[in-house]
């Protein structure tokens, strides 16, 4: 029986995976030829074509997508009952093509070099070691903030309007690039997320539409958060999948930013994954260190807990262990939890640099 097209696009889903899966194991490969080579020009392609646009696309395609796997169902659900094989042709020729345009548009960016190996640093850390590097940042934070509010019981107020933050974390890439042109950040494809109010009930600041380039943020959110997330968003864009990375990468990104309201928003960001790592090790040295912390810095911490405590929903926690289990599917071996990866970068970067 002669294959019909249809058929041969379901059956490319096999090859795709040996690819993929032949790729995970030779980073070097993908770093070379795809991060560095062909995502470069992908990417920058699509920022130019759509980062005019003042509003998302790639949300509109989330919604136009679901709509057609709705519409799909609908008229031809009856087939896996009628004609079994048929029903699993079209999923198949479908979801073959997705994935095909996913790990080509950004998704093999999972499989590259870890950054540790881009910094050329260590991926490990004593307890002591967090322990000098979080009284440090500690002591950056309490002094930046007392640069801004003068006053060290008084939370500060980012005194922009989201819209600017979302080009103003631009200057932070530009400064970065100086030192690591891997990082230079243009075009720019920054959103506010349509899909903001599902994005708050699924605990989501932001994310990175991948067959589009276009980088969402969550307007709803506080303010205070914006610098940290429109940057980490930016990480995504130049081609740093793992969530941990994009994270580090971000907050680089504002503490180098020349407004003084971004570094804050970027040294309290870190200083806060290490306090939660302290929290885990040793908590009677947690205590201690929170007690150094400026109460107006805590005034932010709880600002921003609040918010996402106001829209806690059943459904959250499964679309948190969904988001874990594609992170595990694309090489994060330890899902969510792999985001406190940021803080053996923080801890390992700083021995060779000055906080």
């Amino acid at each position: 029986m002669k294959m019909t097209l249809k058929q041969g696009i379901a059956l490319s889903i096999i090859p795709q995976l040996l690819v993929v899966n032949l790729l995970k194991t030779r980073p070097d490969w993908v770093e070379s030829l795809y991060s560095n080579g062909l995502y470069l020009w992908l990417s920058k392609i699509s920022r130019i074509i759509l980062g005019w646009i003042p509003f998302s696309l790639g949300d509109l395609l989330y919604v136009a997508a679901i709509l057609l796997v709705i519409r799909f169902f609908i008229l031809k659900g009856h087939l896996f009952f009628n004609a079994t094989r048929k029903f699993f042709t079209e999923v198949f020729a479908m979801f073959s093509i997705a994935y095909l345009i996913f790990h080509l548009a950004w998704g093999m960016n999972y499989h590259r070099k870890q950054l540790h190996e881009f910094f050329d640093i260590d991926d490990e850390y004593t307890t002591q070691e967090l322990i000098a590097f979080t009284e440090r940042i500690i002591d950056r934070s309490n002094a930046i903030h007392l640069e801004l509010v003068a006053n060290e019981s008084v939370k500060v107020e980012m005194p922009f309007t989201k819209w600017e933050v979302l080009n103003g974390t631009q200057n932070g890439y530009k400064n970065l690039a100086r030192a690591y042109p891997l990082l230079t950040y243009d075009h720019s494809s920054i959103k506010m997320s349509t899909l903001s109010l599902p994005l708050t009930f699924m605990g989501y600041s932001g994310y990175l539409n991948p067959f589009t380039n276009e980088a969402q943020v969550n307007y709803k959110m506080p303010i205070y958060k914006f610098p940290t997330t429109v940057a980490h968003e930016q990480a995504h864009q130049l081609g740093f999948a793992a969530e941990n990375e994009a994270n580090f990468i971000g907050y680089l990104a504002t503490i180098n930013n020349d407004d003084p309201y971004y570094k804050y928003s970027g040294y309290t960001f870190a200083l806060r994954y290490c306090l939660g790592e302290m929290y885990r090790r040793d908590l009677e040295e947690y205590q201690r260190l929170s007690e150094r912390i400026n109460e107006g810095i805590k005034k932010n911490y709880r600002e921003v807990t609040a918010f996402w405590r106001s829209y806690e929903n059943p459904a959250e926690p499964i679309f948190k262990k969904s988001f874990d289990t594609y992170l595990k599917a694309n090489s994060q071996e330890k899902g969510i939890e792999s985001y406190s990866y940021i803080v053996a970068l923080l801890v390992n970067y700083y021995e060779d640099h000055n906080l």
